[in-house]
């Protein structure tokens, strides 16, 4: 196995994937913070499935596996109804934020 030659090639397929996804638009794609609030204010104070959950965060460029990272992270907690409501941590964020 040629590793060097490999790595050339990973390099030059990345730069290739970035020009191809420059040339889509201009439009920049909002960062991590953006798409957090995005994902705390069409939430807002009602509890999801965790399919409701996982599509959400999906649609804001999230993995859907992301409300586990935010349940560990007490952002996220499992209601008695087996729902997923954001916690007050979460809301704070969204009110300093602002």
């Amino acid at each position: 196995m040629d590793v060097p030659k490999i790595q050339a090639a990973l390099r030059l397929l990345a730069r290739g994937l970035e020009e191809l996804a420059g040339a889509l638009g201009e439009q920049a794609e909002a960062g991590e913070d953006e798409r957090t609030a995005r994902v705390i204010r069409e939430w807002g104070r009602r509890g999801l499935t965790q399919k409701e959950a996982s599509e959400l965060f999906q649609r804001n460029g999230f993995a859907p596996q992301t409300t586990g990272g935010w349940a560990r992270g007490e952002w996220v907690e499992i209601g008695d109804d087996g729902l997923r409501y954001l916690t007050a941590k979460s809301h704070a964020w969204l009110e300093d934020r602002s």
